[in-house]
C-alpha cells in the first residue's frame, strides 16, 4: 500500500490540481497525509435548530431548518446578487449572497427542505443572513454527527472555492478514498493499552466527523498524546545518544582558581540559589560527559557571576573559557563586568569583537593560540576561522537563542574534546516550553534575587498624561538618577516607528533642557551606538532616548526610570526585559508603561499583569497563554523548531509532562531504541524527519 504522504491531492475529489497548488501554497497541505492532518480549529454544535421567529440582529450562528420561497436576483449588473425568502413556518427571512451566485443558484431550489447555517444581521430595520452554508436537509442527516468542524482558511482559498465547508468535503473524501484501513498506526499496542489511546485512524476520522462530544475529546487526546510524544522521544533520545558519544573534560576537583575568588575576590555573598548552579555545573564537569546545560535567571539574578565561577574551574584546571554573547555592548559589558569581578587575579581576559582592530587581532590571536589568555569574550567574532584556543574547556553562550545551530557549531569544533557548554538566558521560559524547545538540556534555574533589590513598581500611563509623567522624571533626575525612554522601533526599516523615535528625542530635549538626552538605535554605526552608550552609562547624559537595543544586557545601576512608549506593540516577556534595565542598584526603581486611552482587551490585560507582578516565570506563562508559543519573546520569536498541527505548549501543558515521563519510561529500559518492538517508533521518526525541522539541534 502506498504511503499517504506519497499520495498527491489533486487526485482527490473536489481538489484537483489549482486547488491543489494553492493549498500547497497557503496551507502547506501537498498530500493526504498533510489533508488529513490539517486539523479543525473549532466546531460549532448544530444539534439545535432555531425558529426564524427566535432571530434577533444580535444572535449568534444559527441553524434553520425549512424551505425557500422565493429565488431570484436583484441589483446592477455589475453588482448583482442572489437573494431569496426562507420560511420554516414561524416567519420569513431574507437570504443573500453576494458571489458564487451561479454555484448558488444551481444548489438551491423552492421544492427541497434545506439546512441554513450562518449569522442573522440586522440591515435597513430587517433581518437577513449573508452566504450562509446550504445543504438539503436529508444530505446533512446522513452524514451523521452534530459537531461541525471549521478550518482555517486564507482568502486565497476562498476565492478558489476552499471555504472551510469545501475543505471539509475534500477531507472526508480523501477519508473514503483511504478507506477504513488506510490509516496507519504510529504507536503500539502496548502504549495504546497503557495510556487508553484510540487508534490512530480512528482518532482522526472522529477529528473531522465526530461522533459526539465525549468522542471527539478522546480523538483529540489521542492526537495530541502522539504529536507531543514523539517530541519528547526525539529530543530525549538524541539525548541519551550525546551523553552515551560525547565524552567531556574531567574535572576533577574545582580548582585554586575557584577557591582564591571564593575567599578573596568574591564582591558579595552569593544567593542559595546560585551556590546550588554552580554545584549543578561541577557535578556536570567531573561526570565525564560533556555538559549540555540551560541556565535561566530573571534580569539581575546573578547569572554572570556563576558563569564566572564555572569559568575558573575550567581555569582552575589548565584550560580556556569563552563567553559570547549576540551584541558588542553586552560583550563589552561582560568583558567589564569580569575584569572588575576578578579584581587582582592572575587571570587574563580579553575581549574580541568586529569593532577590534587589526593591531590588537594580531596580539590577541597568537596569545590565546598559546593559552596565554584564560578567559575570551566576544561576539559573533569568537566564530572566526582565524580564532584558535589551545584548549576551550567552557563555551558559554549568553542569550543563545540569538545564535543560529550553525554558528554554535563553529564555536564547539575549536576544541579537540567537545567543550562544555553554558546557554544563559534572561527571558524567563514557561516549563513546558522548556521541557520542548530545550528538552535536550538540563536545566538550572537561578529563582532568587540577590538581597537588597527593591522590585520595580510599574505605573501605567495614558498618553494624556504626558505632563504629569514629565514630572515625575524630573523628580527622579534631581535626585541624580537617570531614565530611559524606549520606543518600539521593532524594524528598523518601519519610516512611522523611526519618526516617533526622532520626535521623541526631539520633545525629550525640549522637554528637559537643563539635561543631556542621547540617543541610541540600530540604525547608527557601532562606533556611534558604542559613543552614546557611553555618554549614558558614564552619567553624561541623563537620558537615554533608545529603541529595543538596549533590552538586553545594559548595565547602568543608576537608572531608575524606564519608559516604555506605546507599550502595546510590545509583548509581556519584552515588557519584562526592558523592565529589567532598572532597578539593578539600592534605590527604588520604577517602569512606566504609555499607552492610548482607546487599547484592546488583551492590551489591557497585559499592561494589568504587568503592574501586578515582577515575577519573570509568571508573566512567561501569561504570554505564552496569551500570544502562544510560536510569538515568544526571546524564546520563540521565530516560531517552534517543529510544527505542532493540533497540541498546544499552553492549554496542554499537563499533557506535555505526561508524554514526556512516558518516552522517560521507555528510553528507561532501551535508551536507544534498539528492541525490535520499538521499531515502530524509530520508524515514524525517520518519517518526521522528512516533514519537520530537527527537533534535536535545538541546544
Amino acid at each position: 500500500m502506498a504511503q499517504l504522504s506519497d499520495i498527491q491531492i489533486k487526485y482527490i475529489k473536489g481538489i484537483g490540481p489549482m486547488r491543489a497548488e494553492v493549498l500547497r501554497d497557503d496551507a502547506k497541505v501537498e498530500s493526504v497525509e498533510d489533508l488529513i492532518t490539517l486539523f479543525p480549529y473549532k466546531y460549532v454544535d448544530r444539534s439545535h435548530i432555531y425558529t426564524v421567529r427566535e432571530l434577533r440582529g444580535d444572535s449568534p450562528y444559527v441553524q434553520l431548518l425549512g424551505r425557500f420561497i422565493t429565488i431570484g436576483t436583484a441589483g446592477s449588473e455589475r453588482q448583482q446578487r442572489l437573494v431569496a425568502q426562507f420560511t420554516d413556518g414561524t416567519g420569513t427571512v431574507e437570504i443573500v449572497w453576494f458571489k458564487g451566485l451561479k454555484w448558488v443558484s444551481e444548489q438551491i431550489n423552492t421544492t427541497d427542505e434545506f439546512l441554513l447555517f450562518g449569522k442573522p444581521a440586522a440591515f435597513g430595520g430587517r433581518l437577513n443572513i449573508a452566504h450562509p452554508e446550504v445543504e438539503k436537509a436529508t444530505d446533512q442527516r446522513a452524514a451523521g454527527g452534530t459537531l461541525q468542524p471549521l478550518y482555517n482558511t486564507s482568502e486565497r482559498m476562498k476565492r478558489c472555492g476552499l471555504n472551510s465547508k469545501a475543505l471539509h468535503n475534500a477531507i472526508r473524501a480523501a477519508l473514503t478514498h483511504i478507506g477504513p484501513t488506510g490509516i496507519l498506526e504510529t504507536l503500539p499496542a502496548s502504549l495504546l493499552q497503557q495510556c487508553a489511546l484510540m487508534t490512530r485512524g480512528e482518532a482522526i476520522r472522529q477529528t473531522h466527523q465526530p461522533t459526539n462530544t465525549p468522542t471527539l475529546q478522546r480523538a483529540r487526546f489521542r492526537l495530541k498524546f502522539e504529536e507531543l510524544f514523539y517530541i519528547q522521544l526525539k529530543i530525549l533520545r538524541s539525548r541519551n545518544a550525546n551523553r552515551s558519544q560525547t565524552r567531556g573534560l574531567v574535572f576533577a576537583s574545582s580548582g585554586a582558581m575557584l577557591d582564591d575568588f571564593y575567599k578573596n575576590h568574591l564582591p558579595f555573598s552569593p544567593t542559595d540559589a546560585q551556590k546550588r548552579v554552580v554545584r549543578e555545573i561541577f557535578t556536570d564537569m567531573r561526570s565525564g560527559r560533556q555538559m549540555n546545560r540551560l541556565l535561566q535567571g530573571d534580569v539581575g539574578s546573578g547569572k554572570t557571576l556563576v558563569a564566572l565561577m564555572a569559568m575558573l574551574i575550567a581555569v582552575g584546571n589548565g584550560h580556556q573559557a569563552c563567553i559570547m554573547a549576540p551584541t558588542e555592548i553586552l560583550a563589552q559589558q561582560h568583558f567589564e563586568n569580569l575584569r572588575q569581578m576578578l579584581g587582582a587575579m592572575p587571570i587574563t581576559v580579553e575581549l574580541l569583537t568586529g569593532s577590534t582592530k587589526k593591531r590588537q587581532r594580531n596580539t590577541l590571536l597568537p596569545a590565546l593560540a598559546d593559552g596565554k589568555i584564560d578567559i575570551l569574550v566576544g561576539t559573533h567574532a569568537l566564530l572566526e576561522p582565524t580564532v584558535q584556543f589551545r584548549s576551550l574547556a567552557l563555551a558559554v553562550v549568553d542569550e543563545q537563542h540569538l545564535f543560529g545551530v550553525a554558528q554554535r557549531a563553529r564555536l564547539w569544533a575549536k576544541a579537540a574534546i567537545a567543550p562544555h557548554i553554558l546557554v544563559m538566558t534572561a527571558t524567563p521560559i514557561p516549563r513546558t516550553l522548556a521541557m520542548t524547545v530545550y528538552g535536550d538540556l538540563d536545566v538550572s534555574i537561578i529563582d532568587q534575587m540577590p538581597p537588597g533589590r527593591k522590585p520595580v513598581r510599574t505605573e501605567h500611563y495614558y498618553h494624556s498624561s504626558r505632563n504629569s509623567l514629565n514630572r515625575f522624571i524630573r523628580a527622579e533626575l534631581q535626585k541624580g538618577r537617570q531614565a530611559y525612554i524606549v520606543y518600539p522601533l521593532i524594524e528598523e526599516s518601519e519610516r512611522s516607528d523611526f519618526k516617533d523615535l526622532t520626535e521623541g528625542f526631539e520633545y525629550t530635549k525640549r522637554s528637559f533642557p537643563e539635561y543631556t538626552v542621547a540617543m541610541v538605535h540600530g540604525r547608527m554605526k557601532p562606533a556611534e551606538k558604542e559613543a552614546a552608550m557611553q555618554q549614558f552609562v558614564s552619567g553624561e547624559a541623563r537620558i537615554l532616548v533608545a529603541t529595543t537595543v538596549i533590552e538586553v544586557g545594559v548595565n547602568v545601576p543608576n537608572a531608575s526610570v524606564m519608559v516604555i512608549e506605546s507599550a502595546e506593540r510590545f509583548g509581556l516577556s519584552q515588557l519584562h526585559q526592558l523592565r529589567g534595565r532598572v532597578g539593578r542598584g539600592a534605590d527604588q526603581s520604577y517602569c512606566v508603561l504609555m499607552t492610548s486611552l482607546k487599547i484592546a482587551d488583551e492590551t489591557r490585560r497585559r499592561m494589568e499583569i504587568m503592574v501586578r507582578t515582577t515575577d519573570g516565570f509568571e508573566i512567561a506563562e501569561a504570554d505564552l497563554k496569551m500570544r502562544g508559543p510560536g510569538n515568544i519573546d526571546g524564546t520563540q520569536q521565530s516560531g517552534l523548531p517543529f510544527a505542532l498541527r493540533i497540541a498546544d505548549l499552553a492549554r496542554d501543558a499537563e499533557l506535555v509532562k505526561y508524554t514526556r515521563e512516558t518516552a522517560l519510561q521507555l528510553l528507561a529500559t532501551d535508551p536507544l531504541l534498539q528492541k525490535e518492538e520499538n521499531q515502530i517508533f524509530v520508524r515514524r521518526m525517520a518519517q518526521l524527519d522528512k516533514e519537520q525541522a530537527d527537533w534535536s539541534k535545538i541546544s
